[in-house]
């Protein structure tokens, strides 16, 4: 169970001095070579302090944040709502490569989660109206029950955005890099906002 990294490493030159468009030509490459690069780690505390952690796919990205869709009525919904801070890790294991990003998430506006909506294939607008991701079910037949209701009731016409379902926006406070290296002799680097609200770069131990 011991993986050995080969890879030629990461160096300060390397880096561009803005986190994003670092984030952009790693997650460019891992797109040619991850079977799903935009797949992140979502990591969620609630106000009493317990953490929760699952997988959620990355949908936009741009210099505002890291934008992500999911059910208002969720858990991590709820645990957002107390407590805002979250974490992500996006692991790209063909490359060596990982990324953490530390930050707040908050809810974007209607508008853009109806732009995103409008997008997604029927059959997955569909699955955001049945799915209530915090409701204990008997069997998968009431599940499958619950899509022919919504599928009658929405036989005709453009499927509407759920007033449950959205986006959110995390907007970061740091960044990681971290480049996988032969005897467990890792590169890091931290991207963390300075005073005046630049970004400073810093090499962190394995």
């Amino acid at each position: 169970m011991r993986q050995g990294y080969e890879d030629a490493g990461l160096t300060r030159e390397q880096l561009n001095s803005d986190p994003f468009l670092q984030f952009e030509a790693w997650f460019s490459e891992a797109n040619d070579s991850e079977p799903i690069p935009n797949a992140m780690s979502l990591a969620t505390v609630s106000r009493s302090g317990a953490p929760m952690l699952r997988t959620v796919l990355l949908k936009l990205f741009d210099e505002n944040g890291f934008v992500f869709f999911t059910n208002y009525k969720s858990r991590k919904a709820d645990q957002i709502a107390e407590n805002p801070n979250v974490a992500t890790l996006f692991n790209w294991v063909a490359l060596e490569r990982q990324v953490s990003i530390i930050g707040v998430a908050e809810k974007i506006d209607t508008s853009e989660s109806l732009k995103y909506f409008l997008s997604r294939p029927r059959g997955s607008q569909l699955g955001a109206w049945v799915s209530d991701q915090k409701s204990v079910l008997s069997s998968r037949k009431i599940l499958e029950m619950k899509l022919d209701e919504i599928k009658r009731k929405f036989a005709k016409g453009k499927i509407p955005l759920p007033d449950f379902w959205g986006g959110y926006r995390i907007k970061p406070d740091s960044f990681e890099f971290w480049q996988g290296r032969p005897n467990r002799l890792h590169d890091r680097f931290l991207y963390s906002k300075s005073d005046n609200e630049s970004w400073c770069i810093e090499r962190l131990a394995p």
